[in-house]
Order: C-alpha cells, then structure tokens, then sequence
C-alpha cells in the first residue's frame, strides 16, 4: 500500500486501515495512562472540510492524517470502532483535521506503538477528557467449528488487513484481530473465544451483508459470511451478549491549540 494513499472516508481502504488499528487493540494498553509523546507536532483544521481522507501506513516514520473527522481519531488513538464512542458533540462528524506528527528517532511505529501517543495528543491540543464504561450487547462469540481450524499460518510481521465489501483479507493476522474486523460487516462486537494463537493468512470471501439482517446477504454466488467462517476458515460465530468497553466524553474542544 502507499504511503499517504487516498481514499474517501466511506471507502474501503479507510476502513481496512481503521479496522487494522482496531482489531489489534489491548484493552489495557488503552486505558492505561502512558506519557508517551510525539516530538514534533502539527494540528489544524483541514481547510477543505470533507476532502479526501488519507492516513500514513502503519510503520511509517511520520504520524499524517489528512481530513481525518474526530471519530476517527478517537477511533485511532483507543482502538475502538465508532459505536464504542459515547456523548459525542453535535460537530464530530462536521469538523476535520490535518494532523503531522512525529515520534523520537527514526524508527516507524504501528498504529498500536502510536495509541498512548494519539490519546496524549488529543488530551494536550483538544483537551479531551473521557471515562470508561462497560456495558454488556448483542454480539457473536467467534469459536472453533466442528472438524477444527483451517488456517494457514501467516508470513509477514507488518502487514495491513482490507475490509471490502465481500470480505476480508490479509496475509498476516491474529485470530484475535479478525473477530474485531468482523464487527464492522456483522454491525455487532465479536469476541474471540478460540484460543488460538499466532498470526494467519486469511483470505474470507463472503456475499455483502444487510447489517439491519446480519444473517442474510445479497444475491451472490458466494456464501454468507456465517457458512464462509465455517467453510474456509474452519470457525463459527454463536450470537450471545458480549462486554463492549464505551470510551465517553467529558470534555473536548472544536478547535486545537496552537502548534
């Protein structure tokens, strides 16, 4: 993938990069306080609001998202999907910013090594303050199927993960990782139960869902993305309540400090 790619925020490369930041997430490296910071910094308004939305790739030497709206950011910085976001201000999804950022050294950080870093920026320039509630959902414990796993293992240690319209995809990902990409098509939190571990080469390929129906899916030759989990994959996904930890505001500001 390119550095800096385009791509609008409704479009799938966006969601690829947000679900990848997302779906490796550890609850308490999120809610934990780090003094980690960036060394140089610059944040401003985007001047053409609702433009093309580009981000760096995981591992780059800088930090830069560009017409990046604040759920994303929030979404970034606690590896958390949207719906995780609580008393959100009536602006969050009107405002965007542009975003340079650079950590000490030379060396590029993932999008994880950069969570303590984003929280610490949002609390320093839009004085973001939040609290943590956990609250128990409708959503799907990911299992092992019956006749076990069929999983290859994966070949690469940074690797980027696609949300598309008609799966999922990447050639290195943790078990862990895929039950949270799978919440964005399912509309519901996934928590992985299969205690598998290592990092795998998954390539699902499944029919677009109606998130108002997630068990039905458009006329397609390819199957629905329950039968496409047990199918290739060799998993199963059972409908049950699940914890889902919402990240609340207490405070933010419209518009950041001064650089």
């Amino acid at each position: 993938m390119e550095h800096n790619a385009h791509f609008t925020r409704k479009a799938v490369g966006i969601l690829a990069l947000l679900l990848l930041s997302i779906a490796t997430q550890c609850h308490a490296q999120a809610t934990r306080e780090n003094s980690a910071a960036f060394e140089v910094v610059s944040v401003r308004v985007a001047p053409t609001p609702g433009g093309l939305f580009s981000i760096s790739a995981s591992g780059a030497a800088e930090f830069i998202a560009e017409n990046a709206s604040m759920p994303i950011l929030i979404e970034l910085a606690f590896g958390i999907n949207e719906n995780q976001i609580a008393a959100m201000p009536g602006w969050f999804d009107s405002t965007f910013y542009d975003i340079k950022a650079r950590p000490e050294g030379t060396t590029g950080l993932t999008y994880e090594q950069l969570r303590p870093m984003l929280q610490q920026l949002l609390k320093q320039r839009f004085h973001l303050v939040v609290h943590h509630q956990t609250k128990p959902v409708p959503g799907y414990a990911l299992l092992i199927s019956k006749g076990g796993p069929k999983l290859q293992p994966g070949t690469e240690t940074q690797a980027v993960a696609y949300i598309l319209p008609n799966g999922l995809r990447s050639p290195s990902l943790s078990i862990q990782s895929l039950a949270g990409m799978l919440a964005r098509p399912l509309g519901r939190p996934v928590v992985d139960k299969t205690g598998i571990t290592g990092n795998y080469d998954i390539d699902l390929r499944y029919a677009q869902i109606r998130l108002a129906e997630p068990d039905s899916s458009t006329e397609t030759s390819l199957p629905s993305i329950f039968t496409a989990l047990q199918e290739q994959l060799g998993l199963k996904l059972e409908s049950q309540k699940v914890p889902l930890d919402m990240v609340v505001i207490d405070h933010i500001e419209r518009v950041p400090t001064d650089n």
